[in-house]
This record gives C-alpha cells, sequence and structure tokens, in this order.
C-alpha cells in the first residue's frame, strides 16, 4: 500500500465499508465513518496530531458531510450514494483541522473536495462491483488531496454548493444549498449516528430486529415484510446469488433471523446463500411497503413481521439514537469484526485499548502504529 498520507486514506476507507457495518446518519442516508477517520488518521499520522486535535478533526469532518447529507434530498439519493457524493467534504473538514488552516483555507479545502464528489447507485446492480468501496476509498483521499491543496495556496470554488452549476444545481432536484445551514437541537450532528450491529445494509435492520423477536417460525405458512419504500428499493431480492446480494436482501436477512438467531458475518457467505433451510425459507417471505413506515422515515427506520398468527412491529432500527447499542455491544461488534480479519484477541484488545485511550492519556500514534503493523 501506497505510504502517502493520500494512500492510506484510499486504502483505509475501501476497508472501512466493505463488510456493511459502517456507522450510518439515517437522516443523511450516509456512512460518515469510512470517510472522515480513514482520512483524519492518515493525515495524523504525517502530522503527529494529539489526541484531542484528531479527535476535534472527526467531529467537525462528521458535522460537514452530516450536514451536506442531510441537505441533498430524496431526488439525490435516488441517483447518487450519499457517501461518496457527500463524503469528501466531511474528509476535507476534517484534514483542513488537522493542518490549522485559517478560516478562508478550510473554505477553499471544502470547496476542493466537494468538486471531486462522485458516486453512482448504479454500481449496487452489479453482484461483482466494488463500486461503493471505491466510493469511500475515493471521498476520504479526495478530503486529504484537497485539504493538502488548500495549505499550499490552492483556491477552490466557494460558490460550488449554491452556485448555478454547482452541487445542488447538478446534482440535488427539488433541494436547497441554505438547508446545510439547518438548525439542530443536537449541538454536533455525530451524536444522532447509529451504530450498525448486523453485517447487512441498514434498510434491513428493523426487519432482522423483529424478525429476531418473532422467531422461531412455523414449519409452514408465509411471512410477510413491511417496511418503507427505500427499504424495497435497495433490498428486494428473493434470491441472493453473492454476498453482495446477500447483504442487500430483506428475505434473506429475515430468513437467517428466524432460522439461525443474531445474524453473523458468516451468515452472509456463499455457503449461507446455498443453505437448503434458508433457501427454502427465503421463499416463503412476502415483502410490502407500508405507508405509515413510509412516511416516518428517514426519521425513522421501521418495518413489521408476521407470520405464523403474530406481528412484531420495531419503529427504530437497533443502534439508532432512539435504540442505542451500548458501548460494550459495540466493543463486541469490534472484536467480532477483527476476528473475522484474523486479528489475534490479544491485538483486538489493544487496538480497542488504543481507541479508547484517545479520550484519556492515549495518543494517536498508539492506535496508529497498531494500525499500520496490520494495513501498512
Amino acid at each position: 500500500m501506497e505510504r502517502s498520507a493520500e494512500g492510506r486514506a484510499f486504502a483505509w476507507g475501501a476497508l472501512g465499508n466493505i463488510l456493511e457495518m459502517d456507522d450510518v446518519d439515517k437522516q443523511a442516508l450516509l456512512h460518515p465513518g469510512p470517510v472522515t477517520v480513514p482520512a483524519a488518521l492518515a493525515l495524523a499520522a504525517q502530522t503527529g496530531a494529539s489526541a484531542a486535535c484528531l479527535l476535534d478533526a472527526i467531529v467537525r469532518g462528521y458535522e460537514a458531510t452530516i450536514r451536506l447529507g442531510r441537505a441533498v434530498g430524496a431526488g439525490h439519493y435516488a441517483l447518487w450514494h450519499n457517501t461518496g457524493t457527500c463524503g469528501a467534504i466531511g474528509a476535507a473538514a476534517a484534514c483542513a483541522i488537522l493542518l490549522d488552516l485559517p478560516e478562508d483555507g478550510l473554505a477553499d479545502a471544502l470547496a476542493l473536495g466537494v468538486s471531486q464528489s462522485a458516486g453512482f447507485w448504479q454500481t449496487r446492480h452489479e453482484p461483482a462491483s466494488l463500486g461503493k468501496q471505491l466510493h469511500t476509498a475515493n471521498a476520504a483521499r479526495a478530503g486529504v488531496s484537497a485539504a493538502r491543496l488548500a495549505a499550499s495556496g490552492a483556491r477552490g470554488p466557494r460558490t460550488i454548493l449554491e452556485g448555478p452549476q454547482g452541487f445542488f444545481a447538478a446534482m440535488c432536484p427539488g433541494a436547497a444549498a441554505q438547508d446545510v445551514l439547518a438548525v439542530y437541537p443536537e449541538p454536533w450532528l455525530i451524536a444522532d449516528v447509529s451504530t450498525k450491529p448486523w453485517p447487512a445494509c441498514r434498510h434491513a435492520h428493523a426487519a432482522i430486529d423483529a424478525a429476531l423477536v418473532l422467531r422461531p417460525p412455523g414449519a409452514e405458512g408465509r411471512i410477510l415484510v413491511e417496511t418503507y419504500r427505500d427499504a424495497l428499493r435497495f433490498c428486494d431480492n428473493p434470491a441472493p446469488r453473492t454476498v453482495a446480494e446477500a447483504k442487500f436482501s430483506l428475505q434473506h436477512a429475515v430468513a437467517v433471523s428466524l432460522i439461525r438467531g443474531a445474524p453473523r458475518l458468516g451468515d452472509f457467505s456463499l455457503a449461507a446463500i446455498d443453505d437448503p433451510a434458508l433457501a427454502s425459507m427465503r421463499g416463503r417471505i412476502d415483502v410490502r411497503e407500508d405507508g405509515a413506515f413510509t412516511r416516518a422515515y428517514p426519521g425513522r427506520f421501521g418495518a413489521r413481521v408476521s407470520g405464523g398468527g403474530a406481528a412484531v412491529e420495531v419503529a427504530d432500527a437497533w443502534g439508532d439514537p432512539e435504540n442505542p447499542i451500548t458501548d460494550d455491544e459495540v466493543k463486541a461488534k469490534t472484536r467480532a469484526l477483527l476476528a473475522a480479519a484474523d486479528w489475534s484477541a490479544a491485538d483486538a484488545e489493544a487496538l480497542i485499548g488504543a481507541a479508547s485511550g484517545l479520550t484519556g492519556a492515549g495518543t494517536p500514534g498508539d492506535l496508529l502504529a497498531l494500525l499500520e503493523a496490520r494495513l501498512g
């Protein structure tokens, strides 16, 4: 792997999305973590930033990404992958903070970042495509480059958002650039981000939660999943063929939950897809839109699963601020992911300790040394 800040941001940004367990802002419909954090860590490795500066940069990077994502509207999300298109502004913001750029330099970094926005949803229609991971990788790298260019004096188009040929005019039908400055009750929007407990598309999570309460299913009969429109648009796939398709299949995710219980990474493998019991259950599952869930979305990600004369409704997916996951559960998720990547238990605990230590006496160097030893 290239050891420049741009090279590390690119590689680490791709890894952050590859298992579909990255964080989510449900109103912005994007994943701020796998763009902002890799960019900030990669640049911190070169600048020797303090823990306080690194964390401040990440919080501000999340803020920029989420604010832009919440403003783009449904017309943008219909075609564009919000993480790819809105992520570069957050990565640029975080890196500009790490470089201690003045206000003009920060503005140029943000503008240069947005100028590189890209990422089409067409990638999800191609089972073998890694385009989704390329979007996060490119956005992270673009943010690093934008901030470094601004630090060297490069100017950006400062009306890139609201200009007549800018981001909103080109890519956001029906949306308004001034909504980026909307007032929210939270002092920082990072506090409103959701954590994914299951290795599947977030649109499937409320249905998974409901199915886990409903299980075990009867031996016969139909199962009905009712949820919001976007969940069906992205995840109505009764016959997945690949790992990526299984992660974007309501039918497979619910089948796993009903038969096997809490989904794990292996439940979306090719072996799981070919499991006769899961295939049979997928064939018993019907999906349909429920208007009440659609009207509540994206403020709430809800679903109802019915079968065998019983029904379970989940208004907010587990891991949302309204239905939060605990710190211990986040650490358990981290251990599972690191184990899947062949990290030893000792190395996993060291990484968790180094990350947790950033709010205390720890330094970014402790965390970066562990990452670089494994990832380069």
